[in-house]
Order: structure tokens, then C-alpha cells, then sequence
């Protein structure tokens, strides 16, 4: 008699406490955070709104998580937070911010601008004035410094970008992030007037989250120049417009950066031009990159990486240069935030959306003052709406002052 209660409470026990289980593990589900599988070696970095709640640690996977421990993370922010303008060094784990001033220390570039508080925060309007009169579109031409004789002069493109892409009103511009997997924004991206894409990220397999139109894509020297990546070959690289950049000594001439690229990809651009001599494929002059990169350090509250702007955000100044209106997919993530690099891969890397080597961070907070969307776009959509430069009245400011 006495065995039969006794099993019977502890039958009762057994149930309450697997329903109290079922409990505590459905409302983690409902705050759609990182699953434990998805938890690396390396703390998990989550940027709130003034209108959440303070940063939250994921337990590192080195040490033991508990039930508790995942309970306690993830009831603390119900929704994933939208990017804040004013994300700053202080926000990184100590692994990034060490890999950050790694970086910043060797200034490879020999970077001589001198970093100053910022004794006024510019408007947006300002801003936007900033970038519209100091990064102009710039490509290089035959006859731009080294890049004089008879090849350049048939193999350099002889039409001005603007020329090609004039009077686009909305354009997009497509990250190559990982939370843009089951994003299912594809046809949204293709109604866009023009689409830009960036190195290696495809279309075929992913057009339902990305869509399928590529009207320029943007590459690094760096692909150019490996042949592992087979430039030369994949028909990847002979759709819609190309645009190759190099990182170049910081405000150094043409020849300075002719006789010393990052990556020695003339040759090989000059390879793809004899094979592929109907595919349109632009050199970006280097003079953009480090003019953008002065904009970006001017306008943070600390001193950034040394080192040139990311082919992203290089992207984003470009077509606010051709384009009326400017949607920006996942430069600055949704709730479908991971540490997923690329939506094309599985190589997983907090610094993909962080930034290490390029100033992606502080890049990212310039975008979010720009946008003149909403924070429920970003979080639901990913998407950041910009104004193209031809729609903002820089003399109309300098009139009033």
C-alpha cells in the first residue's frame, strides 16, 4: 500500500515537473533566439534600441549552459532590436574590439587623417549633403594617369555610368548577408528599376529571398585576381554592369596605386575585356573610397578601422549617385539576424555583421541616420530607404547660412 502512494506521487512529480519542462521551453521559442545549436565559442552581440532594454550575453558554449541559463537569455528581449545609430567600440565582445584594434594599429593604408571629436552631430540633411558633394561617382577613364595606350583605350568603358543608368527612380541594393535567408523579399527586389549585387552572391537557387534581376555588381580586387574564384569563366560575372575596386593608399595619385595595388588585377581584367569585350566593366577610382572613408571617420563619435570602406557601403553611395530612391536590403539586419556570413553559405562569423577588417560598424550607423524609412522596415524587412543625391538641395542649406 505504502509502495503503491509512493509511486504514485512520484508519478505526479514526473508529470509536473515534464509539463514545468514544456513550459519554460515553449516561451523560449516564442522570443525567436538563437537556438542552442546556433551558439559558438564566442559571446553573441545584440544592439537595442533607446526603446529596449539593455545588451544581452549569450552564455559562451565553453562553459556549461544550463536550462536556466537559456531561460534567463532568452526571456530577456522579447523581439530582436533594430540597429542603433550610435553603436560604438564599447558594445563589442573583447574578442571583435581586439580584432578591431588589431587593425586599426597597422594602418596599412598609412592613413593621415586626424581623428577629432565631433563638436556639432550634423543633421541628416547635412549628411546627405556631406556625402552628395564629396563622393562624387568617379571611375577611372583612358587616359587617367597610368592607364594611358592603346588596350586601356579600347578596353576602359567610354560611356560615363551615368550615362548608362540615367533617369532610375527606385533601385535596390542587396546585401550578400545571411539573414537574408527565408526572407522571400525576391519579388519585391525585382520590381526595382535596378538591382545591385555584390562578388559572388548568386541568384540561381535563391531567388525567391533575393530575386533574380542584376543590373551592377561589385567586386573586389581580390576575386579578380585569385583564379580559384574562375573571374574569367563564370557566367556570374557576365550579367548587368561590373564595377571592380581596389583598397589603395589612402590619398595617394594614380600611379602610386597603379605600381602597388592590394591585388595586381589589371592583367586580369584585361583577360576578361579580350574575352568578354561586350560586357560593360568599370574600375572604381580609388579617390571614392578614401573621400567615403573620411565622411565615415568625421562623423563617429570614436576613431574607426583604417582601412577602406566596405564594397557594401562603397554600393550604397554609388547608387544613391544614379538612383531617385535607394533601398538598402539587409546592410542593417532584421529580426532573421544570425551570424551567418553569406545567404549562400554556412561559414558562420560574428564580424561579417560587426565589422574587423573594414569600418562596417560605424558604417552602418551612418546608414541608419540616413534612412528615412522605419525601424518596423528594418526589423521586418531588413530594408533601409535612402535618397537619391539629385533629390536634395545642398544650395538651398548654404542659401540660409
Amino acid at each position: 500500500m505504502v509502495k503503491s502512494i509512493y509511486y504514485k506521487v512520484l508519478l505526479v512529480g514526473c508529470v509536473l515537473a515534464f509539463l514545468q519542462y514544456v513550459f519554460k521551453y515553449s516561451r523560449i521559442h516564442e522570443t525567436k533566439r538563437y537556438p542552442e545549436s546556433q551558439m559558438d565559442s564566442r559571446l553573441a552581440f545584440i544592439h537595442l534600441n533607446k526603446k529596449t532594454v539593455q545588451n544581452v550575453k549569450l552564455i559562451p558554449v565553453k562553459q556549461k549552459v544550463t536550462r536556466n541559463h537559456i531561460v534567463q537569455n532568452a526571456m530577456t528581449v522579447r523581439s530582436w532590436p533594430v540597429w542603433k545609430e550610435n553603436t560604438s567600440a564599447d558594445d563589442l565582445f573583447s574578442w571583435l574590439k581586439d580584432l578591431k584594434n588589431s587593425f586599426q594599429a597597422q594602418n596599412k593604408y598609412n592613413v593621415t587623417l586626424i581623428w577629432k571629436n565631433m563638436s556639432a552631430k550634423l543633421s541628416q540633411q547635412e549628411l546627405l549633403c556631406q556625402l552628395k558633394t564629396r563622393v562624387p561617382l568617379t571611375m577611372i577613364k583612358a587616359g587617367d594617369g597610368p592607364f594611358k595606350g592603346e588596350d586601356w583605350q579600347k578596353y576602359l568603358p567610354t560611356e560615363d555610368l551615368n550615362k548608362k543608368f540615367e533617369n532610375l527612380q527606385r533601385c535596390a541594393v542587396v546585401s550578400s548577408a545571411g539573414s537574408l535567408k527565408n526572407a522571400t523579399l525576391g519579388a519585391e527586389i525585382d520590381d526595382h528599376d535596378a538591382v545591385m549585387r555584390f562578388n559572388a552572391a548568386p541568384t540561381d537557387g535563391y531567388s525567391i529571398d533575393v530575386g533574380e534581376k542584376t543590373s551592377i555588381r561589385i567586386i573586389n580586387s581580390q576575386l579578380v585576381h585569385d583564379k580559384q574564384h574562375n573571374f574569367l569563366t563564370n557566367p556570374l560575372y557576365q550579367t548587368g554592369v561590373l564595377i571592380v575596386w581596389d583598397p589603395a593608399p589612402y590619398k595617394q595619385d594614380l600611379q602610386h596605386w597603379y605600381s602597388n595595388p592590394d591585388y595586381s588585377f589589371f592583367e586580369r581584367y584585361m583577360e576578361y575585356r579580350k574575352k568578354h569585350p561586350e560586357q560593360l566593366f568599370y574600375i572604381m577610382n580609388p579617390v571614392m573610397q578614401w573621400n567615403l572613408w573620411d565622411i565615415i571617420q568625421e562623423n563617429s563619435l570614436e576613431k574607426i578601422q583604417r582601412n577602406p570602406p566596405s564594397s557594401g557601403m562603397q554600393g550604397i553611395a554609388l547608387m544613391m549617385s544614379l538612383c531617385d530612391e535607394v533601398n538598402v536590403y539587409e546592410f542593417l539586419p532584421s529580426k532573421r539576424q544570425s551570424d551567418i556570413c553569406y545567404y549562400y553559405q554556412q561559414f558562420n562569423d560574428r564580424a561579417c555583421t560587426m565589422g574587423a577588417y573594414h569600418p562596417l560598424m560605424y558604417e552602418k550607423n551612418l546608414v541608419k541616420r540616413m534612412n528615412q524609412g522605419t525601424d518596423h522596415d528594418i526589423f521586418h524587412y531588413g530594408r533601409v530607404t535612402l535618397p537619391g543625391f539629385r533629390n536634395i538641395d545642398c544650395l538651398a542649406k548654404a542659401r540660409q547660412t
